[in-house]
């Protein structure tokens, strides 16, 4: 245990702290995306809700794994893109950056859907009047419809910020040097001692995802809408 700890004690925090950054970059992202794949899903332009709906039923029905080796191998490897500039750590900045983007893809379909289902809890009504007092589709919704459902699905986002940080073990695919990367390689070095590994991976998951769940659990109770 001793030789473990030696071995994988000083890695834990730079380890899990790349998954918190994974999760806060990707969540942020995926938010902005999330927030107009739903706006484009309510729009009355029929271009814009035909794009919105194919690409969240492909991407969501789609495996998180295949869309992380999309960007690393297919935009990276194959199209040349690069998200990070050339110098030492030209290929761990990229592949940080390449995760983020294909969790930012995958999760905000999610976020799309949850917001959508927010809309509904607002009264049309509302929306009519509005519009006809004059204001455009995108005054209405982003004054009057969007604050109130994203009130409304404050806890069902906190659910998927919860599994957006469990999916970060995905990113160890392209060599990201997150929580389960650094798991992988103990098991490689101390298979002897699997189960403690294990555990002390999913003591340090468990922290993160319970942080969230309290945070998103205040906030649900402090900022839900009155009916």
């Amino acid at each position: 245990m001793y030789e473990l700890w030696q071995s994988m004690g000083p890695q834990i925090w730079p380890a899990f702290w790349t998954t918190i950054k994974l999760t806060f970059y990707s969540a942020i992202g995926a938010l902005l995306w999330g927030v107009l794949l739903a706006a484009m899903k309510v729009s009355p332009v029929p271009v814009m809700r035909g794009f919105a709906t194919a690409y969240v039923n492909i991407v969501r029905n789609t495996p998180l794994t295949l869309i992380v080796l999309f960007c690393s191998i297919g935009l990276y490897q194959n199209l040349g893109l690069t998200l990070a500039p050339e110098n030492s750590s030209f290929i761990a900045t990229n592949n940080f950056r390449l995760a983020v983007l294909a969790f930012i893809l995958y999760t905000a379909t999610f976020v799309c859907e949850t917001l959508r289902s927010g809309f509904n809890t607002v009264p049309i009504g509302q929306a009519e009047a509005a519009r006809s007092l004059g204001l455009s589709f995108t005054q209405v919704f982003g004054l009057i419809v969007l604050p109130q459902a994203l009130r409304t699905v404050i806890a069902p986002l906190g659910s998927v910020l919860i599994a957006l940080t469990k999916n970060t073990t995905i990113a160890s695919v392209i060599g990201v040097a997150e929580a389960s990367l650094l798991m992988k390689s103990e098991l490689e070095t101390h298979g002897d001692q699997i189960m403690l590994i294990f555990a002390i991976i999913a003591v340090g998951f468990m922290i993160i995802t319970l942080a969230e769940g309290a945070v998103f659990g205040w906030a649900a109770k402090r900022w839900a809408v009155k009916r």
